[in-house]
């Protein structure tokens, strides 16, 4: 799971800096849409991990109206992606298959252990990455190659020698 998280962080970086490429005049209805689906999954993150450390989130929804500027959705995210990495240094195998009661932000009632809670933020993330993605290639721009064997690979270089042909 810390392997995940840690290619969620790189997966979310590298967007970021595609997205940077975007012209705000010429492509800005598919940038809004693109900050709007990760500030989705940035909120969606935020809420989680308020459920997992017992606290109140303080979302009534899991978007807002306007999302915010490319740069501070960024260093949000970012810090999001820190603390589920932290999180993961030290929460220990009990707590992940302990089941946390909790209220989605339209009221309606849920209850997952700890280990599904995270499984669920990665991968709601890779998916709306994904949609971002799918609008990237629709005007254009190669989105990042962002797979977890490209994550593997290019954070430990040495899983390519000696690999064997299958």
């Amino acid at each position: 799971m810390q392997d995940l998280y840690r290619y969620n962080a790189w997966a979310n970086a590298a967007l970021f800096e595609t997205l940077r490429t975007l012209d705000p005049q010429r492509h800005a209805a598919e940038r809004r849409t693109a900050l709007r689906l990760i500030n989705h999954l940035h909120i969606v993150s935020r809420i989680f991990a308020a459920h997992l450390a017992g606290v109140p989130h303080g979302y009534s929804a899991d978007n807002t109206e306007e999302p915010p500027e490319l740069e501070a959705l960024q260093a949000a995210l970012a810090a999001s992606d820190q603390w589920y990495c932290d999180y993961l240094r030290t929460v220990s195998p009990a707590a992940l298959s302990e089941a946390i009661p909790f209220q989605f932000t339209d009221g309606d009632s849920g209850r997952m252990t700890r280990a599904e809670m995270l499984a669920h933020v990665v991968l709601h993330a890779g998916y709306h990455r994904g949609e971002v993605g799918r609008l990237l290639w629709q005007i254009g721009i190669t989105p990042p190659w962002d797979t977890f064997a490209v994550y593997l690979h290019q954070s430990e270089p040495a899983r390519r020698s000696g690999a064997v042909a299958g």
